[in-house]
């Protein structure tokens, strides 16, 4: 493929990045408005979002193969425009169940998504020969860094029916102009082996499959803080620290913000440190700022603990996909993807069990323990990804 079409095609996919963020975040920052709505309990609540999960978890499974058969580019395109139209059906619904099934329509999309555009940023990042997959990563973390932003401003003027489908209708724009720019790129040869991307996959061996499944474990580790902060991040200020809901949405814009940041200098990071050192500085920074954002007792050193946990986070997920991607293929992304996204989304639900059980605070450091868990991971597969 001609330079001029890779540059083309990394743009169209660092759109449909940026757009799933700022889709997402728009979906989040709202979550305290709907629990509201809903009548429902933390736990209720959880249970609810656990929708998203399902949806999102069964979708990536069959994701490798409809992008093997479909293509890459096509599955993006079709899964954002499913997306933008169900973010908008949180807010129509009145009771804990309702929500729940929408949610999983809502997961579909995202888990969908995820898989397509993951897979043909891997495929690029091959073709490039260099470790970009950190920019890709920073355009969904500046879009979700938007989205909490806006939903901070319209938070006290808007109903959350009239800001989601706001964004429903501004993401079906974004995915006519994206979408076709992306559908007239060729699809690159898949990293598993140099064959045309409808091809069958390539058959992987135990240690490549082992291999594929340490990296989705970073990869859950990770997204299992990124999911809590978006979900319960908002609340937690709200109701331990009495922050008003505009200064609560703020401290996720925050979060996004200092992922932006981490991912914006991950290539340059990752060809001067190598992956082991990026990984291992991550996740012990990640454990440290996320101790201080839920132990801490005032909203601002809160807030800087979670600007320090998302530069912890920012570069641990794309080397995670990154490596299990250049190992197996699509089917090493669906894989990878669905355990990283499968923590993002089954973490929240966990949270709020913790947080009936114990206190929300007390919950949010779970995900301290497990930036940790990532970091001994990345320390013990150091001779496979330096």
């Amino acid at each position: 493929m001609p330079g001029t079409d890779l540059v083309r095609l990394r743009l169209a996919l660092t759109a449909f990045f940026a757009l799933d963020g700022f889709v997402f975040a728009g979906w989040v920052v709202r979550i305290p408005a709907i629990k509201e709505q809903t009548g429902a309990s933390p736990s209720t609540l959880g249970l609810a979002l656990l929708g998203v999960s399902a949806g999102a978890v069964v979708t990536m499974t069959l994701t490798g193969r409809l992008c093997r058969r479909y293509g890459n580019h096509l599955v993006t395109v079709v899964c954002a425009v499913v997306l933008c139209l169900s973010v908008g059906l949180p807010p129509l619904t009145h009771s804990a169940a309702a929500l729940g099934a929408v949610l999983l329509l809502f997961g579909a999309a995202y888990g969908g998504i995820n898989v397509a555009f993951n897979s043909a940023a891997v495929d690029l990042v091959a073709a490039l020969g260099r470790p970009v997959m950190p920019s890709f990563h920073a355009a969904f973390s500046l879009g979700g860094m938007i989205g909490a932003g806006l939903g901070a401003l319209v938070a006290g003027s808007l109903s959350p029916a009239r800001h989601l489908w706001g964004l429903a209708v501004a993401g079906l724009l974004v995915t006519a102009v994206a979408g076709r720019a992306l559908m007239r790129c060729e699809p690159l040869t898949p990293a598993d082996g140099g064959r045309p991307e409808r091809s069958a996959p390539r058959r992987t061996d135990r240690r490549t499959r082992a291999l594929v499944i340490v990296f989705g474990l970073i990869a859950l580790c990770t997204a299992y803080g990124e999911g809590a902060l978006a979900d319960w991040g908002a609340l937690h200020l709200e109701e331990d620290l009495d922050a008003s809901p505009g200064a609560a949405a703020v401290g996720y814009s925050l979060f996004a913000l200092a992922m932006t940041i981490g991912r914006l200098s991950g290539t340059t990071l990752l060809e001067r440190l190598g992956r082991t050192r990026t990984v291992l500085a991550g996740g012990s920074t990640a454990a440290a700022g996320m101790l201080l954002g839920a132990l801490a007792p005032s909203l601002w050193a809160a807030l800087l603990g979670y600007a320090v946990t998302g530069l912890g986070l920012a570069n641990l997920f794309p080397v995670a996909v990154e490596r299990a991607g250049a190992l197996a293929g699509p089917s090493g992304v669906a894989t990878a993807s669905t355990l990283g996204y499968g923590g993002m989304l089954l973490g929240p639900p966990a949270i709020g069990f913790m947080a009936d059980w114990f206190s929300l605070p007390a919950a949010l450091t779970s995900v301290a323990v497990l930036a940790a868990v990532a970091t001994v991971i990345g320390f013990a597969t150091r001779h496979t990804h330096g």
